[in-house]
């Protein structure tokens, strides 16, 4: 089942604002053959777009590594993906308050239309914006209960096939782990390493681990640079925490106090137990709300809070 469009809703396709429900991609361009596509997905916190200047600078940085160039600027892609957002928002929210709902932002970049089903011809690059309501349903009780991890089989794609610092939409790597996470425990996670053993990240998110007052994450040659987990570390070093990018093991991350994950549509969760294994007590620690309630504050809301009210305004649950 398809979630219901607002008529209203808008979106942004190479330069041109346009209804939601006119949104396509090309059947012959490259991003739908071939996954050859430069994404980059932010979130609005009370309708305003968070952290856009970060973002913008990693949607660079990956058009670079893959060496797409499209004709529009960075400042234009984040200007639109603004009006889009604020737009899309205000037809979110008509009946609540702004922090009542919000949304993700999506803008993906492709190569074009392929040669190959184009009659030789190369496209040009494309690029798109557009929004969804956040399914708070997927992560909301964790706040409370925490997420399950599970190691799985697949591996992290390594660095011979593309940079690790892209962020792309190739992530066939995501759905086979999710598939055996969830086959191994229904509702967990996938934890994914590197062929030696060191620990990426999970499907969705960045992951941190708290051993007395250090948090060691992965450094950027073990996995993607998280917008927020770099914001977490802000977070943390003002909450005099320190900070250590470091490689480490699944051995090692049993031995965590604590497990913290970031992903922009929930900003920060704690990880509770890996293979069945509790971390510290098996249960949210104080750590993870000691930051959690420090980024609500940035918010000028309660996150989880947000999350509970519209879970059950979608699910009426």
């Amino acid at each position: 089942m398809n979630r219901q469009v607002h008529p209203s809703e808008i979106a942004w396709q190479d330069g041109t604002f346009l209804p939601r429900d006119q949104f396509s991609i090309a059947p012959g361009d490259a991003g739908f053959v071939l996954g050859a596509t430069v994404t980059e997905q932010l979130r609005t916190i009370g309708g305003e777009l968070f952290l856009p200047d970060d973002h913008a600078e990693r949607l660079a940085n990956s058009l670079h590594e893959v060496g797409v160039h499209p004709d529009e600027t960075m400042q234009s892609i984040f200007s639109a993906a603004n009006q889009v957002a604020s737009h899309n928002h205000r037809l979110l929210t008509q009946d609540k308050k702004p922090e009542d709902d919000d949304l993700g932002v999506i803008v993906f970049i492709t190569p074009g239309l392929l040669p190959a089903q184009n009659n030789g011809l190369a496209g040009k690059p494309s690029v798109s914006v557009h929004t969804f309501p956040l399914a708070y349903s997927l992560w909301a009780d964790s706040y409370e209960s925490g997420i399950h991890l599970r190691c799985v089989g697949i591996q992290q794609v390594p660095e011979e096939c593309w940079p690790i610092t892209a962020k792309v939409r190739s992530r066939l790597h995501y759905f086979l782990a999710e598939q055996e996470a969830s086959a191994a425990e229904k509702g967990s996670r996938p934890l994914l390493s590197h062929a030696d053993g060191r620990i990426s990240e999970t499907s969705t998110a960045n992951i941190a681990a708290l051993h007395g007052r250090t948090i060691v994450t992965p450094p950027e040659r073990d996995a993607l640079a998280g917008i927020s987990m770099n914001y977490l570390k802000g977070l943390a070093q003002d909450a005099g925490f320190h900070w250590e990018p470091r490689s480490f093991n699944r051995d090692e991350l049993l031995t965590a106090d604590e497990i913290l994950l970031t992903s922009t549509p929930w900003c920060v969760l704690p990880a509770v137990r890996i293979d069945g294994n509790p971390i510290g007590k098996g249960l949210p620690g104080p750590v993870f709300h000691e930051l959690l309630n420090a980024w609500s504050q940035t918010a000028g809301f309660d996150l989880a809070e947000q999350a509970h009210t519209a879970k059950i305004g979608q699910t009426g649950l």
